[in-house]
């Protein structure tokens, strides 16, 4: 009885890895990365779900989680709603859904959805887009569900449908409009909706990527992979740093950064990895590629900068290790079936999920070790969420909340 008071008494004052908000798409560093050191390994249809909870119409934008709020987005196709829904993140009790949009529904891919775009938020602000007609369409909401702002920040056009995940800077709202036709990049004032700087996309080409912003030597960049290149742009006037030609022309993946290097991967109609240093101007396309493949390279799903490891997995389900400095292949092992959704870390380990709902667990090293394999038994196209210990996953038909062991 003394010895159990006593290890109470430990245990109480070791703190806690700091819980952390996944406030965005791929999180609170906009690259899939948790810092949490307790979020669950092991799961099956049985154990460790906390909730489950069924949501109406399909989407395969992420959740988001502020604190005890989770939000998603979903589309009704019966009725051509596009709406907004907060769910208590400890019951998954759903406690608000407004009507975002009403909208005829436009042409997507089979593997796109009319609800994929990832919302973000500040705390205080909810913030949202879809494709309305012809026009990208956004708007703000508060934590109770009210309107506060919409705006139409520009045309948009793309026979595969739309997606573009909100990506906030400061006092931003930055959107990616890489379409066929006018393509651009856009800040709004979060407060207000008002724009703020609209910068002009070369190449005029259909791309879905959310920038990655890193302060890098001192110089604010937004760097994203679309519309035939490369770039970095400062997101604080939208003027941009630098360029890459090529390699392909259609991209979906995020990029990722460790520190010294960037990492892209796409894409189509051909596929390639690139690994980039951040450190030039102008066009860069023959002095900053540090290395570069073509072996087993992903389109959709974006992959995970991990100590001196770079992870991605192919669209066909294939992962690979390489070494982040010189891209050597360390490891490649074959997952299974089709993957859309991104990589996400946490407790110092590698999650793939695929299309079936089936998530594989891997430590990253010099050799594959796969840690646990998970079934969720639910159809999976959207990207994990994790936020306070637990992992949320979209299912085709609920939203899943896992507990801790």
């Amino acid at each position: 009885m003394k010895w159990s008071w006593l290890l109470s008494m430990v245990l109480a004052m070791v703190p806690e890895a700091a819980a952390e908000n996944w406030p965005c798409w791929r999180g609170p560093r906009g690259d899939g990365t948790s810092l949490e050191t307790q979020v669950p390994v092991r799961w099956s249809t049985t154990d460790h779900i906390q909730w489950k909870t069924p949501i109406p119409g399909k989407g395969h934008a992420s959740p988001i989680i502020w604190e005890d709020r989770i939000f998603l987005i979903t589309a009704v196709a019966e009725t051509k709603q596009r709406m907004l829904l907060c769910l208590d993140a400890k019951s998954g009790n759903v406690l608000w859904q407004k009507e975002v949009l009403i909208s005829p529904l436009e042409r997507i891919n089979s593997l796109n959805s009319h609800a994929s775009s990832t919302p973000a938020t500040d705390g205080s602000r909810v913030y949202v887009t879809f494709l309305d007609g012809k026009e990208m369409y956004a708007a703000a909401y508060d934590f109770d569900g009210n309107l506060l702002w919409e705006a139409r920040p520009g045309v948009f056009s793309s026979m595969h449908g739309y997606c573009t995940s909100v990506i906030l800077w400061k006092d931003k709202v930055i959107l990616n409009g890489d379409h066929d036709g006018p393509a651009y990049l856009v800040a709004l004032d979060a407060a207000n909706g008002k724009q703020i700087w609209k910068t002009d996309r070369p190449n005029k080409t259909r791309s879905y990527c959310p920038p990655l912003i890193r302060t890098i030597d001192g110089r604010n960049q937004m760097v994203l992979s679309g519309s035939k290149c490369v770039a970095s742009y400062d997101p604080d006037t939208g003027a941009q740093h630098w360029i890459i030609d090529g390699p392909t022309e259609q991209y979906v993946a995020s990029l990722v950064y460790n520190g010294k290097l960037l990492f892209m991967t796409c894409g189509f109609p051909d596929r390639y990895m690139f690994a980039i240093r951040p450190d030039g101007s102008g066009n860069v396309t023959n002095t900053h590629v540090a290395w570069q493949t073509t072996e087993d390279c992903s389109y959709v799903p974006s992959p995970i900068a991990f100590g001196d490891y770079f992870l991605v997995v192919s669209d066909t389900g294939v992962a690979s290790c390489l070494e982040a400095a010189t891209g050597r292949l360390v490891w490649r092992q074959r997952m299974g079936d089709r993957h859309s959704a991104s990589l996400v870390s946490a407790n110092g380990l590698v999650y793939f999920l695929s299309d079936k709902g089936v998530m594989t667990v891997v430590r990253p090293g010099g050799k594959y070790e796969k840690v646990a394999i998970n079934e969720l038994g639910e159809e999976t196209n959207a990207s994990p969420a994790i936020s306070n210990g637990r992992m949320f996953l979209r299912g085709d038909k609920h939203l899943f909340c896992i507990a801790p062991e």
